[in-house]
C-alpha cells in the first residue's frame, strides 16, 4: 500500500526543476518556428496532392504494385509531417528535445501535497469556496511569518527604516487624489445569457496562445499576427479588445455564449464609513498611500533629514474579475512596500557600492523589443550605462536580488525586467519587476519604481497640505520667485473660521495656477477657487492676494521628493518559493516518489524535529528535554513520539520541508539528519540545540558541521 505522506497521481522525475527552464522566445527562435509552420503548410500541400493522385490511380484502374508504390511515398510524407510537427511542438514549447515534463503535472503535485499537508488551503471550503480567497495552514503561516521576519531584518532593520501601520479602509478623498478611483480598472465582458463575468484582456490572451500552442496548422503569417497581438495586449483599449474578442470569435470559455463589449470595472472593495452611509471609503488596494499621506509627520520624525525611508506590511483587497492560477491572482493578500523618498536633484545612494559588483539575469527594454532574452548583466554597469537610471534605484534592485536568493528563489530563473514604454505611467523616471518563472510562466513578483514626486504632489493638490521638503543653504542665494502673499485681514472678513483654510491652499498653489490667478484678477477682478479641504469653491478678490515676481534672497530651498518604490507581493513570492524547493526522490523499494521541500533553514516552517528511535520511556524524557532546549533557544521544533517507522517520520518531515531531524537512540547522544543529504551525525544531547541553531541561524554551514562531529556509520535509518 502507498503510503500517505508521498502520494502522487504521477512520477515526475526529482530533477524536474532544473529540466523545465522557459526563455523568452529569441529572434531566431521565431524564425525557427515560422520556418516550420511554413515547411507544415508544404508538407500538408503535398499530402494532399499525393492523396488526389492515388485517388485518380484507383479510378483509372492503375495496376496494384503502382498503387502500393504510391500509397508507401504518401506514408513516407505523412511520417515528415509527423517529425515536422513534433518540431513544430518542441519550438512551441521551449523544449529542444520535445519531451519536457508536463508543467501542469508538476504544479498538481505541487500544490496537492501543499494543500494535503494545510500549508494553504480555499477558504470557506465547507461552503465550497470563494475564489480568489485562501487560508494559510499552520506550516503556510510560519513560512509567510518567516519570510515576513526576514524582509524586517534585510529592509527594515539593516536599512533603518521608519515602518508604519495604517488602516486598510480608506477615505475615497485619498483614493481619489491617487487616481485609484478613477483609473484602478481592468476591462471586462459578460456572459450575455448568465452574466458570468471575465476578463477581457485574459480571454484574448488565452485564445492566443491555445492556437499558438495547439494549432500546428496554423499559417506562420498567422501565427505572426497572434504574437502581435499578445506584444501589445496592454495598449489596446477596450474598443480595440472588443473588436478582436469579435474577430476571433471568443466566447464565455464554460458556457460558450456570446459576450458583451468591454467595459471599465473598477477593483477596489467600496464601503460606508460610519452608520450613516455619508462618507465612502474603499479597502486599501496597496499600503503605499498611508505612508505617503503620513510624509509630514515621517519627515519631522526623522529630523527633517533626506533622505529616509517608510516601510509598511500589510493586507490589500482588489476585487478580481476572474481571480486564477491559486495564491498568484488573489482578493486579499500580504504585500510589503518601502517607500524611500530621496532629493531628486541627487539619486546617489552611500551604499550603493555594497551591490554595484552583483551580476544576474536583467532584461532591459531595448532587448525586449529587439526580440532578445535576458542576460547575465554587471548591475554597475547598467547604472553606469544609462539602462538603469539612477543608483537608489539600482541599489533596492541589487537588495531585492540578495532578499529573494537568500529566501530561497533560484537565481537562475529570477530575473529583472525593464518595463516597457508602453508601460510606464507618464511620470515615472524607470520601473523594473523582478520575476520569478513558475509553472504559470514569469510572474511578476517585485516591483522597483522610480515614481518622481507624483504621489507627494496629487495628495499636497488635493489636501492643501503642503509635502515637502527642505534643503538649507550655507549662504543665502537671490534667486526670482513667484511670491503669493494671503491678505489675512481680507480673508478672515470674507470666511470668518475657514480663512486658515483658504490661506493655506492659496500658498500651496503651483506657479501655473498662481500665474492664472493673476491674470484672472487682474481682467475680472475676482475668480472661483476650489479650496479642497473645505470641499468647495470660494470667490478669491483681487484686494484679498497679491501675487508677484520677486528678487529674494532665500536661506532654503523647498522642494517635493521623489519616490524609489519597491512593492513585494508576499503571496506570489511564498509560492515561487514553493515550486522552487519542491522535488521528488525515490524511496528505499523504488515503488514509490516522496516528496521534498528544500525550504533553506531561514524560511523553513519548522527548524527540527524531534523523536525517538521506538518507544521507550526513556527516549522519550530525553525527546522532551532536547524539544525543550531548542525551544528555549528560540527554534521552532516539533515531536513526533508515534509508534511509527522512523522511515516514515522522515518521509512526513521532508515534506514539510524541516531541514533537521533529532533520533533519541540513546540517553547520551542522538543523531541528527540534514533533510536532503540525509547524511547523520552523533552529537551528545546537551549540544543538540547549540548545533542546530548555529546551522540554522546560517553561522555554519552542515558540511562544517559534518566535520567536527562523527558520522553517524549504521545504515541510514529512513533506508
Amino acid at each position: 500500500m502507498r503510503s500517505s505522506y508521498a502520494t502522487v497521481s504521477v512520477i515526475i522525475s526529482s530533477s524536474f526543476v532544473h529540466q523545465f527552464r522557459r526563455t523568452f522566445i529569441s529572434l531566431k527562435a521565431m524564425a525557427t518556428e515560422d520556418s516550420l509552420r511554413r515547411a507544415l503548410a508544404d508538407k500538408q500541400s503535398t499530402i494532399d496532392a499525393r492523396g488526389t493522385a492515388i485517388r485518380q490511380l484507383k479510378s483509372s484502374g492503375a495496376s496494384k504494385s503502382e498503387i502500393d508504390e504510391a500509397v508507401k511515398a504518401l506514408n513516407a510524407l505523412k511520417l515528415e509531417k509527423t517529425s515536422i510537427e513534433s518540431q513544430l511542438k518542441a519550438s512551441i514549447s521551449g523544449d529542444a528535445n520535445g519531451s519536457a515534463v508536463s508543467r501542469d503535472a508538476f504544479r498538481q503535485a505541487v500544490v496537492n501535497t501543499l494543500e494535503r499537508r494545510l500549508f494553504y488551503i480555499p477558504a470557506f471550503k465547507i461552503y465550497r469556496g470563494v475564489a480568489g480567497l485562501y487560508d494559510y495552514g499552520p506550516p503556510g503561516c510560519a513560512v509567510k511569518s518567516n519570510v515576513l521576519a526576514f524582509w524586517r531584518q534585510h529592509f527594515v532593520l539593516e536599512e533603518d527604516m521608519l515602518e508604519v501601520d495604517c488602516p486598510c479602509v480608506t477615505p475615497e478623498v485619498v483614493l481619489k487624489a491617487s487616481g485609484h478611483v478613477d483609473k484602478f480598472t481592468d476591462l471586462m465582458v459578460k456572459d450575455e445569457k448568465t452574466g458570468n463575468c471575465y476578463r477581457a484582456d485574459h480571454l484574448l490572451k488565452d485564445y492566443c496562445k491555445d492556437k499558438l500552442e495547439n494549432d500546428l496548422t496554423m499559417s506562420a503569417d498567422k501565427a505572426a499576427e497572434l504574437k502581435h497581438v499578445l506584444a501589445i495586449l496592454d495598449d489596446l483599449s477596450g474598443e480595440q479588445l472588443g473588436a478582436k474578442i469579435k474577430e476571433y470569435g471568443i466566447v464565455a470559455p464554460d458556457t460558450k455564449n456570446p459576450l458583451s463589449d468591454p467595459y471599465p470595472f473598477n477593483l477596489m472593495f467600496q464601503t460606508q464609513i460610519g452608520p450613516s452611509g455619508a462618507s465612502t471609503g474603499y479597502m486599501r488596494p496597496e499600503t503605499a498611500q498611508g505612508i505617503f499621506v503620513n510624509f509630514r509627520d515621517l519627515y519631522y520624525y526623522n529630523g527633517n533629514k533626506l533622505p529616509f525611508a517608510a516601510a509598511q506590511i500589510g493586507q490589500a483587497f482588489r476585487n478580481e474579475i476572474s481571480p486564477r492560477q491559486g495564491l498568484l491572482r488573489v482578493r486579499e493578500f500580504t504585500l510589503a512596500e518601502i517607500e524611500h523618498f530621496v532629493d531628486p536633484d541627487d539619486k546617489s545612494h552611500p551604499k550603493y557600492s555594497e551591490v554595484s559588483k552583483l551580476e544576474f539575469l536583467m532584461f532591459p527594454r531595448d532587448e525586449q523589443m529587439s526580440g532578445q532574452s535576458a542576460k547575465k548583466l554587471c548591475l554597475g554597469e547598467a547604472v553606469s550605462k544609462g539602462t538603469v537610471n539612477n543608483q537608489t534605484l539600482a541599489y533596492f534592485i541589487g537588495r531585492v536580488y540578495l532578499f529573494l536568493t537568500l529566501l530561497g528563489i533560484d537565481k537562475n530563473r529570477l530575473r529583472f525586467r525593464q518595463h516597457l514604454p508602453n508601460e510606464m505611467a507618464h511620470y515615472a523616471a524607470d520601473c523594473w519587476d523582478a520575476e520569478i518563472e513558475s509553472s504559470y510562466g514569469w510572474i511578476e513578483c517585485v516591483g522597483i519604481a522610480d515614481r518622481s514626486a507624483y504621489d507627494l504632489r496629487a495628495h499636497t493638490d488635493k489636501s492643501g497640505v503642503a509635502l515637502v521638503a527642505q534643503e538649507k543653504f550655507a549662504e543665502p542665494k537671490e534667486v526670482e520667485k513667484l511670491v503669493i502673499t494671503p491678505v489675512k485681514k481680507e480673508l478672515g472678513l470674507a470666511f470668518k473660521g475657514s480663512q486658515k483654510n483658504v490661506v493655506e491652499a492659496l500658498e500651496t498653489m503651483n506657479e501655473k495656477e498662481a500665474l492664472d490667478m493673476k491674470a484672472a484678477l487682474e481682467t475680472k477682478g475676482e475668480v472661483e477657487f476650489e479650496v479642497c479641504t473645505l470641499q468647495k469653491t470660494v470667490t478669491i478678490k483681487k484686494h484679498m492676494v497679491t501675487i508677484a515676481k520677486e528678487i529674494k534672497k532665500e536661506h532654503q530651498r523647498v522642494f517635493t521628493p521623489s519616490v524609489i518604490e519597491p512593492s513585494f507581493g508576499i503571496g506570489r513570492i511564498i509560492y515561487c518559493l514553493y515550486e522552487h524547493s519542491f522535488y521528488m526522490r525515490p524511496s528505499k523499494a523504488g515503488d514509490e516518489q516522496l516528496n521534498v521541500f528544500r525550504f533553506p533553514p531561514l524560511v523553513a516552517p519548522i527548524k527540527c524535529t524531534v523523536f525517538p528511535l521506538v518507544q521507550n520511556q526513556k527516549y522519550e524524557e530525553v525527546a522532551k528535554q532536547i524539544s525543550k532546549s531548542l525551544t528555549a533557544a528560540g527554534i521552532s521544533n516539533k515531536k513526533d513520539i508515534t509508534g511509527t517507522s522512523i522511515g516514515k517520520r522522515y518521509a512526513r518531515t521532508d515534506e514539510l520541508g524541516v531541514p533537521f531531524a533529532v533520533t533519541v537512540d540513546s540517553t547520551s547522544s542522538v543523531t541528527i539528519r540534514e533533510r536532503d543529504s540525509k547524511d547523520q551525525i552523533r552529537v551528545n544531547v546537551d549540544e543538540v540545540a547549540a548545533v542546530i541553531k548555529d546551522v540554522s541561524e546560517g553561522r555554519s554551514e552542515w558540511d562544517d558541521i559534518k566535520k567536527k562531529y562523527p558520522a553517524h556509520t549504521a545504515a541510514s535509518a529512513d533506508e
